[in-house]
């Protein structure tokens, strides 16, 4: 391994080693930051995807995917989420010659829409919103050939009625890429930081995670396979439901306790995607969530629930994306991008590392 990537290695394993605690489920504020905003992110599983490519929106995941190819890119996305509550984001990319560094910009929004407003008696008195925003600057750089590192700082301030909290993150991530392999692997420590301002006062925590994923290239077949290994930083994600019927032994009478096991605990931070690239300018997209279908799927139908699929249409320089992904038979989600370069770029090595 080289020097560079010896050293991101060592860094990444000792922020896993660091007391933190586990951030998952109701435990942390400001959860917009785990909405995956980019279609192309959402079809694949949701969770942040390695490729080396021109797609600003992987970039703005992990900031060591930002690349020359992504320079004077607009990208903006819209996702009408659940019960009226609308998403959306606007992000512009532009890379630095002489300093060998793409720089990104993003904002991000989450509107929960109108409130109606009442007293102590259940008297109307008119109404209020609520919403949540986000402001991301980042920065990524190749290191060699082969690896490359970049950083997102990110502001974060939500409000309802006439209160409001806010709070700061950063995100770490590392890049590997083998063009000869088809290989890119990928490591990145999203929302380190501190809340500045809560609603209530108390000491509250961001939704920390550390992610490793993979994504391999065929040569001679048109498909990308990818695997993302979630959280990390915690190894039991089990959940357990306090208000689930109590099964009982008909011989003894007493509770039958649900195994876990430790293949049943691995499955829960893996999120398996692919794509199929039928052209360069037509691809599709699978992934499934495996611990969203645990936790979110009805058990008398658990329908297509952790299951998330999408396609990619190129048409010159536009980029268009689309994505479903089914939380439960009751909700899901649809999510649109569109990307447009301002310019056509000369190709520069950073591009022809996919």
């Amino acid at each position: 391994m080289t020097r560079p990537g010896r050293l991101f290695a060592a860094a990444f394993l000792l922020l896993l080693l660091a007391p933190a605690q586990a951030q998952i489920g109701g435990s942390t504020v400001f959860r917009v930051l785990d909405i995956p905003s980019s279609a192309r992110v959402s079809a694949l599983g949701g969770s942040p995807v390695p490729v080396y490519d021109n797609d600003l929106n992987l970039g703005l995941f992990n900031p060591a995917l930002l690349n020359a190819s992504m320079s004077k890119q607009v990208s903006v996305s819209w996702l009408p989420y659940i019960d009226g509550i609308n998403v959306g984001y606007a992000a512009y990319g532009h890379h630095l010659d002489s300093a060998r560094i793409t720089l990104s910009g993003s904002a991000q929004y989450v509107d929960y829409g109108s409130f109606t407003r009442r007293d102590g008696t259940g008297m109307e008195e008119g109404s209020f919103s609520a919403g949540e925003y986000v402001v991301q600057v980042g920065a990524g750089r190749a290191l060699d050939s082969v690896f490359s590192v970049g950083v997102n700082l990110k502001f974060i301030t939500s409000h309802i009625e006439s209160y409001n909290a806010t709070g700061w993150a950063a995100d770490i991530g590392g890049v590997f890429v083998k063009k000869a392999l088809g290989l890119t692997v990928g490591a990145t420590l999203r929302n380190i930081g501190m809340v500045a301002s809560s609603y209530t006062g108390t000491k509250e925590m961001l939704p920390f995670q550390a992610q490793v994923a993979a994504t391999y290239k065929f040569r001679h077949a048109p498909f990308r396979l990818g695997l993302s290994v979630d959280n990390v930083q915690q190894w039991d994600l089990t959940y357990e439901d306090p208000n689930k019927p109590v099964q009982l032994d008909p011989v003894t009478g007493e509770a039958i306790e649900e195994k876990v096991t430790m293949a049943d605990k691995a499955l829960l931070h893996l999120v398996p995607n692919a794509e199929i690239l039928l052209s360069p300018n037509f691809m599709l997209r699978f992934g499934y969530d495996m611990q969203r279908r645990r936790e979110l799927a009805v058990d008398v139908k658990p329908g297509l629930a952790g299951l998330s699929l999408g396609i990619g249409l190129r048409i010159s320089r536009i980029h268009l994306s689309y994505s479903y992904a089914q939380f439960n038979p009751a909700g899901a989600s649809n999510t649109f991008t569109l990307a447009m370069r301002f310019s056509e770029l000369k190709r520069s090595p950073a591009q022809g590392r996919d």
